[in-house]
C-alpha cells in the first residue's frame, strides 16, 4: 500500500502543542494504515539564538512575568495583520524557518497538520503567494481563539469546542472549513480503568478519596508548599503528587511524604499519568488545553490554581461555565475548595458526570477523519 505523508508541525513552546502532535501520530498509526505520520517539532530546525527568542522567551515570560504574558497575549490579538509589528515579527520568522521550508521540500507529505501558529502562518503565506500547494490544517489547542491562529489559505480549522468554532467563523473564517473536534489527547484517555487495580501499582488505598496535584504555580506557592498546606486538613484522604522531571522538588516532596506516612505519595515523570488519573477523586492543575482534555476524558474534576493570562485563563473559564472545575486564587483559597469538596462527595460526582459530557477523548480521530476524506 502505497502511503500519504501526514506532516504534523508542532512548536515545543509550552508542552501542549507537541502533546498534541504525537496523540495524532499516535493515533494515525494505530487507526490510519494509509498515512505515514512524521511530526516535525519547528524548534528543532530554528537556530538556538531564535529558539532562545522566540521559545525559552516564552517559557521564561510566563514563569516570571505573567501579567506581562497577559498584556502581550491581548496586545496581540488587537493587533493589525499589516502593522509594522507584525511585518516585522513575519520577516524575522521567515528568516528564521527556511530549513523548515527545505524539510518539508524533502517529506513531500501530501497534507499538513499544524498544532501551533507559527507554521501555520508561514504556510499560508506560501500558500498564498502560490508557493505550495498541499493541503494545510491547523488544531487549535485551547479552548480560546487568538488573530494569530487565524490565516488565508488554510484547507481547514480543528475546534476545541461549538464556542471556539463560533468565534473562529466571527474572526472571518468560513464555517465550512471549521470541525469541532475536541484537542487531541493520547488514544489511552479513552480507556476505561480499574481504580483498585491502578491504586495497588503506588500503594494507594482505592477507598479513600484521592487528590492528584499536578503543579503550583505563580500566586499560589509551589507544589510542595501546597501540599504541605493540605495536608493540614482534617480528614481520611491522600495525596499523588506528581514533580515531574524536577528532582529537586522530588526530593523535598519525599521528605516531607515521611512526615505524613499513606497521607502523601509523591511521584516523579511518568508516562503512564492516566492510571495516576484513574486513582483520583478530582486534580489540582493548571488549565492548560491539553491536561484540561486529558482531565475531561478521565472524569476527573478540577481545581485550577494559576492559569496563565490569556489562553489558560480562557480554558479555566470553559471549565468554570461547564460545572466541572473550581478556581483557586491563592493557598487559601484552595485549601477551603478543598474542604468543601472533601464534605460534599456528592458535588463530586457531579462534577464527574459533567465532565463525562463534555469530554472529546477521540479528537485525534475526528482530525484525522476529516484530513484523510479530502
Amino acid at each position: 500500500m502505497n502511503k500519504e505523508t501526514l506532516a504534523i508541525l508542532s512548536v515545543s513552546a509550552g508542552a501542549g502543542h507537541v502533546r498534541a502532535a504525537e496523540a495524532v501520530k499516535v493515533t494515525a498509526e494505530k487507526e490510519f494504515p494509509s498515512l505515514n505520520p512524521v511530526h516535525i517539532d519547528v524548534m528543532t530546525l530554528v537556530s538556538d539564538l531564535f529558539k532562545k527568542l522566540y521559545a525559552d522567551s516564552y517559557l521564561s515570560i510566563v514563569e516570571k512575568h505573567p501579567s506581562l504574558w497577559g498584556y502581550l497575549y491581548k496586545k496581540a490579538d488587537q493587533e493589525k495583520a499589516e502593522s509594522m509589528l507584525n511585518k516585522l515579527r513575519r520577516g524575522i520568522e521567515k528568516l528564521n524557518t527556511k530549513k523548515l521550508v527545505s524539510t518539508l521540500e524533502e517529506l513531500k507529505p501530501s497534507k499538513i497538520l499544524c498544532t501551533h501558529f507559527l507554521p501555520a502562518e508561514l504556510l499560508s503565506r506560501m500558500s498564498l503567494n502560490g508557493t505550495y500547494h498541499k493541503p494545510i490544517w491547523v488544531q487549535v489547542t485551547d479552548f480560546d481563539i487568538h488573530t494569530m491562529w487565524v490565516h488565508q489559505g488554510i484547507t481547514g480549522y480543528f475546534a476545541a469546542s461549538e464556542e471556539v468554532a463560533w468565534r473562529m467563523a466571527d474572526r472571518g473564517i468560513p464555517l465550512n472549513l471549521i470541525t469541532v473536534t475536541g484537542i487531541p489527547i493520547m488514544p489511552v484517555f479513552a480507556q476505561k480503568f480499574s481504580r483498585k487495580e491502578c491504586a495497588a501499582e503506588y500503594s494507594l488505598d482505592p477507598q479513600k478519596t484521592t487528590i492528584v496535584m499536578m503543579s503550583g504555580g505563580y500566586g499560589v506557592g509551589g507544589i510542595d508548599l501546597l501540599a504541605e498546606r493540605l495536608l493540614k486538613i482534617e480528614g481520611d484522604f491522600q495525596i499523588i503528587a506528581l514533580a515531574g522531571r524536577n528532582e529537586k522538588l522530588l526530593e523535598t516532596l519525599k521528605e516531607l511524604g515521611s512526615k505524613h506516612p499513606n497521607r502523601l505519595f509523591p511521584q516523579g515523570f511518568t508516562r503512564t499519568i492516566e492510571r495516576l488519573m484513574a486513582c483520583a477523586d478530582f486534580a489540582v492543575t493548571k488549565p492548560g488545553g491539553l491536561t484540561s482534555s486529558e482531565c475531561l476524558a478521565m472524569g476527573l474534576p478540577m481545581i485550577v490554581v494559576s492559569p496563565i493570562p490569556g489562553q489558560e485563563e480562557r480554558n479555566a473559564d470553559y471549565l468554570l461555565e461547564n460545572g466541572v472545575a473550581l478556581k483557586a486564587y491563592d493557598g487559601a483559597g484552595l485549601e477551603y475548595r478543598v474542604k468543601t469538596l472533601l464534605k460534599n462527595p456528592r458535588r463530586i460526582m457531579e462534577m464527574r458526570e459533567r465532565a463525562l459530557k463534555i469530554a472529546k477523548p477521540h479528537a485525534a480521530n475526528k482530525v484525522l477523519e476529516t484530513i484523510t476524506a479530502e
